[in-house]
C-alpha cells in the first residue's frame, strides 16, 4: 500500500468518526434512502450461504495477517515486522470502519424512533409499568399452554415483522436474515450474548442456547436491526411490536414476557408482590431463562459487557449498554391503537 493511501484511509476513518452529520440528513438520505435500496440484495446473498460470512472473514484475514507477519520476519526481523504489521492492523481497522459505517453503521445517526412515533415522556410511571405487567401476566397465563403446544413458525413472525415495519412508516422491504450458528457461538455462551447482526454481510447469528420461547424475540430483535433500527432499545421495541401483534403463539409469549420481565424489573421491589401471580408455567420458563443465563461465565460477560458498551458510546448510544432498557420507556410513553399499532405522530 502506498504511503498517500495508507494516512489517507486513516484520516477518513478518523474524520467519519468524529464529524458530527444532521440527523434528519442521515435519516432521509441513508435509512429511508441508500440502506434499503441494497440491504434486500445483500441480506439475500448472505441467506444463501449456510455458514456465518463471518467465520470465514475472520479465518481468512487471520491467515493473511499471519502470513504477512512470518513473510516479513524472514525478510526483515522480528522488529521491524511487528511494527509492519501494527500499521497493517491499523489500516485494516479504518477500511473495516468505513464499510461498517457504509454498509449499516450510519443508521446509528438517525432520527430517533421517539421522535416518529406519538410520544410523551410524561406518560412513563410507576402506574404504568405496573398496568403493563399486570397485562403482560394475563398474556402469559392465557397463552403458555398454546405456546408450548406448537412449534416456532419463522415464516408468521416474518409477516407481522413486515407488517411492524409498515406501521412505524418504512415501506417493509427489508429482507429477514436466516439465523446462522457460528463458532462465535461459543463465546455467546460464556458472555451470554442472545444474538449478533453482522455489519457488511447483514446476516445475523444467535445463540444455540436460546430456549425455545426465547428465539421469536431475538430473531425480531436482529431483524429489526436488519431493517436500520441500529439503537438497541428501538431494535427490541420493533422486535416487541411484531411479536405481541403476530399470529404465531409463541412470539406473542416470547414479546410478552420481554414485557414482563422489563416492567417487573424497573419496579421497586415492594411493588412486585402487588401484580397478579404468575401461573406455573410461565414461571418454569423463566426459572429456565435465568438457569441459562447463570450457566454463563460472569468474568466473560464483565468483559464483554465493557466492551459492548464502549462500542456503543463510540457510536453515540449515551446509556451504552443500558441502551437495552430504554425500550420500556418507548412501550409505557408510546400511545397505542387496539391491538399494540404504535400511533406517529
Amino acid at each position: 500500500m502506498t504511503t498517500i493511501l495508507r494516512p489517507t484511509l486513516w484520516l477518513l476513518a478518523l474524520a467519519a468518526a468524529l464529524i458530527p452529520l444532521p440527523a434528519s440528513l442521515v435519516e432521509r438520505v441513508y435509512s429511508r434512502g441508500i440502506y434499503p435500496a441494497f440491504q434486500p440484495y445483500v441480506t439475500r446473498a448472505s441467506n444463501m450461504i449456510p455458514i456465518a460470512i463471518l467465520d470465514i472473514a475472520l479465518g481468512i484475514l487471520l491467515i493473511v495477517l499471519a502470513a504477512r507477519y512470518a513473510g516479513a520476519i524472514r525478510a526483515h526481523g522480528w522488529r521491524r515486522a511487528s511494527v509492519r504489521l501494527a500499521l497493517s492492523l491499523l489500516t485494516t481497522t479504518a477500511v473495516v470502519y468505513l464499510l461498517f459505517l457504509a454498509t449499516w453503521g450510519l443508521n446509528y445517526r438517525r432520527v430517533p424512533l421517539e421522535a416518529k412515533l406519538d410520544f410523551d415522556q410524561s406518560r412513563i410511571s410507576r402506574d404504568a409499568a405496573v398496568r403493563l405487567a399486570t397485562h403482560a401476566v394475563e398474556r402469559l397465563n392465557t397463552g403458555h399452554a398454546a405456546a408450548h403446544a406448537q412449534p416456532f413458525r419463522p415464516d408468521v413472525l416474518q409477516q407481522s415483522f413486515v407488517g411492524a415495519q409498515l406501521t412505524l412508516g418504512d415501506r417493509g422491504r427489508a429482507v429477514t436474515g436466516r439465523p446462522k450458528r457460528s463458532l462465535v457461538g461459543l463465546y455467546f455462551k460464556r458472555a451470554a450474548i442472545d444474538g449478533m447482526t453482522v455489519p457488511i454481510a447483514l446476516e445475523i447469528i444467535l445463540n444455540p442456547d436460546l430456549l425455545r420461547v426465547e428465539q421469536p424475540s431475538v430473531l425480531a430483535h436482529e431483524w429489526a436491526h436488519l431493517a436500520g433500527y441500529a439503537d438497541e432499545s428501538e431494535a427490541n421495541f420493533v422486535g416487541w411490536i411484531a411479536g405481541v401483534r403476530s399470529e404465531d403463539p409463541v412470539a406473542r409469549y416470547s414479546a410478552w414476557l420481554d414485557a414482563y420481565r422489563h416492567a417487573v424489573n424497573a419496579l421497586p421491589r415492594a411493588v412486585r408482590p402487588t401484580l397478579p401471580p404468575l401461573a406455573a408455567g410461565p414461571r418454569a420458563d423463566l426459572v429456565a431463562i435465568a438457569e441459562r443465563y447463570g450457566r454463563s461465565s460472569p468474568a466473560v460477560r464483565r468483559a464483554a459487557r465493557g466492551v459492548y458498551d464502549s462500542y456503543l458510546r463510540a457510536n453515540r448510544i449515551e446509556e451504552g449498554i443500558a441502551n437495552y432498557e430504554v425500550v420500556l420507556q418507548l412501550m409505557l410513553g408510546t400511545r397505542f391503537e387496539d391491538d399494540w399499532q404504535p400511533r406517529l405522530r
